[in-house]
């Protein structure tokens, strides 16, 4: 199948999807003792509580996702425009909703394939078309969080910090996010980060910036050592902190109750925090919201840590560590490993092949130019050891289908 066939495909599959309709049969009411949200937490100073275990929209299939979600408890819901259908499916469910029940959240993004961030030098006008389009798609007079997106996703040279110091403090998008707050659109600020550069430096920014009410970083228990630091001085200014990629990565055991023993144990070891306000998964299947809220409300143990470990030992040599950045930073051809390993992740490990695929063909620098290259460090100086090198040849065979 070549690329033109496969992204077909799928988009006709996902417009199947989004064409079914939303009845209330497709959204019964839950048996009893179906897991359930058990614990709520202020989202800094906002006045809001989230559901501690809370709903990724990145891959929504169906309005009826969102009702079942609701009905179990869950009051968050993260969305993008570059997110596919997704605010579009959210929008259809909106009839059913009261909607002073829910926080939804979605970013400053053009309805395209993912990454579709405003860039740096977007004007006012853009920013507030964005969210005009989405609270139309959305079907809702307003967002609860307007997001900066995906900062630090650039190379870590001098250059790329500073322009993404400036997207992050922009004078264009700040007058838009007052004027949308005066009209009633958006009530808060919040920024995103994965990485791989200067994740911590830049979230700090915001977060002494004064500008931010909220931050939705990559958290996990192998991944950005150094951001607890930044979530203290988040807590000490009641700046709330949103965790996502919580699953490192979300490999597959292949052993059903070892997958959800790992995922609660990870889910615990990220709400055992107390400066994080929830975490958002991406949540495809009644399955997911019953498996993943059973961990809700539960205490980080002994039994979790071996269960962390345990996948540590499994898969500590092919999950990467994209906030560690020394293999990119030491890349003289420009390839954006990170971006690339995550854009793996997604086609290998979550199922998101079509994004994964279109995402990669947004990459500035692909695999492609790694070719004879034999820096040292995508070779065999991983401080993981992971074989930088051969992973990056497998995401380039995996993400470019023939033409």
């Amino acid at each position: 199948m070549n690329r033109r066939d496969f992204l077909k495909t799928s988009a006709l599959a996902a417009a199947a999807v989004a064409a079914a309709p939303l009845t209330t049969e497709s959204a019964p009411e839950p048996s009893a003792g179906k897991p359930s949200v058990k614990s709520y937490r202020e989202i800094g100073k906002t006045g809001l509580k989230m559901s501690d275990i809370s709903f990724g929209a990145g891959r929504l299939a169906s309005p009826s996702m969102i009702l079942r979600a609701v009905d179990s408890g869950i009051n968050y819901f993260d969305t993008a425009p570059d997110y596919g259908a997704s605010e579009k499916l959210i929008g259809e469910a909106m009839s059913k909703i009261k909607r002073d029940k829910i926080i939804i959240t979605t970013k400053f993004c053009n309805h395209t394939p993912y990454p579709g961030h405003l860039p740096l030098g977007s004007k006012k006008r853009e920013y507030v078309a964005s969210v005009d389009d989405s609270l139309a798609r959305l079907k809702t007079d307003y967002v609860d969080f307007i997001f900066v997106h995906a900062v630090g996703g650039e190379r870590g040279r001098n250059k790329e910090l500073e322009d993404e110091k400036k997207r992050l403090l922009d004078d264009e998008m700040l007058s838009a996010v007052d004027t949308l707050k005066k009209a009633g659109k958006v009530k808060f600020l919040g920024v995103s980060s994965h990485g791989p550069a200067n994740l911590e430096s830049l979230l700090m920014t915001a977060v002494k910036s004064g500008h931010f009410d909220l931050i939705m970083p990559s958290f996990n228990f192998m991944n950005f050592p150094k951001l607890p630091e930044v979530m203290k001085e988040a807590h000490k200014r009641k700046v709330g902190v949103v965790a996502m990629k919580t699953l490192a990565g979300a490999k597959d055991t292949n052993i059903e109750a070892k997958n959800e023993e790992f995922a609660h144990a990870a889910f615990k070891w990220v709400l055992k925090h107390p400066e994080v306000s929830g975490l958002v998964v991406t949540m495809k299947t009644v399955s997911d919201i019953e498996t993943y809220l059973a961990a809700s409300g539960k205490k980080f143990t002994q039994s979790d840590r071996k269960a962390l470990n345990e996948y540590a030992m499994m898969f500590g040599r092919e999950y990467c560590r994209t906030g560690c950045n020394e293999c990119e930073s030491l890349c003289n051809r420009g390839v954006e490993i990170a971006n690339i390993m995550r854009y793996q992740m997604y086609f290998k490990d979550y199922g998101m092949e079509k994004r994964a695929i279109e995402s990669y063909t947004s990459v500035r620098s692909n695999s492609a130019a790694c070719g004879d290259c034999d820096n040292p460090v995508c070779v065999s100086g991983c401080p993981y050891g992971l074989s930088v090198k051969n992973m990056l040849a497998d995401a380039h065979e995996m993400l470019t289908l023939s033409v």
